[in-house]
């Protein structure tokens, strides 16, 4: 099971470098890398990836500019929402298995560079 606490994450603030998502949707800052590494989170990227070709995220302006993903956690099940901002959902997934080592984690996409809360 993979190790990462939300302390080790609060670290990071900005980036000294970005790093491509193999899609190429995206870039990750630092501290997502840092996320998709030690949390074994990999996945999580990638469903944020898969999804901006979708209609839903494609045609909307808003998500254009700035994009809430949050994961929430409860007996190694998850829900993955995707906000235009807070309490305006535009779309989720179910995830029926996960190892996920936090409970909750919001990540922003904005100017196509997906980054932790305190990276913003």
């Amino acid at each position: 099971m993979p190790e990462l606490t939300e302390s080790e994450l609060r670290q990071f603030i900005g980036t000294t470098a970005y790093h491509r998502h193999w899609l190429g949707a995206f870039v990750l800052t630092d501290g997502v890398q840092y996320l998709a590494e030690k949390g074994e989170a990999h996945w999580l990227i990638d469903a944020i990836a898969s999804y901006q070709p979708d209609a839903r995220v494609k045609e909307d302006p808003m998500l254009q500019d700035f994009q809430l993903w949050e994961l929430a956690v409860e007996n190694h099940s998850a829900v993955l929402t995707l906000s235009r901002d807070t309490d305006d959902p535009v779309l989720t997934q179910e995830i029926e298995y996960t190892d996920f080592p936090l409970s909750h984690i919001k990540l922003y996409l904005t100017q196509k560079v997906l980054m932790l809360t305190n990276e913003y």
